[in-house]
């Protein structure tokens, strides 16, 4: 049975939110390691959004495409090290 791209879309909105609440930048302040951890939440968060605008605009592929992609980028933080997480169902480490 084909996935319902709407499910999926609100499933994957409720998991890239749970991400930016729970992905916790680890290295020190004003270090190098640290700029890219802001930039890796920046990126989350801007696809966080635009999967919002998309859902508003009706458009559920576009919406779906972003929240894959800014819980990409958190993900890789976590793997990375720059984010301090435990929840190995939300990310892989």
């Amino acid at each position: 049975m084909a996935a319902d791209l709407n499910e999926k879309v609100g499933r994957y909105e409720k998991l890239l939110k749970k991400a930016l609440e729970l992905a916790q930048p680890a290295p020190k302040a004003n270090s190098h390691l640290m700029k890219v951890a802001d930039d890796y939440v920046d990126m989350a968060q801007s696809y966080y959004n635009d999967g919002l605008h998309f859902i508003k605009i009706g458009d559920p592929v576009n919406a779906l495409v972003c929240f894959s992609y800014g819980h990409a980028w958190l993900d890789a933080g976590a793997k990375l090290g720059i984010f301090d997480v435990d929840d190995d169902v939300l990310f892989t480490i």
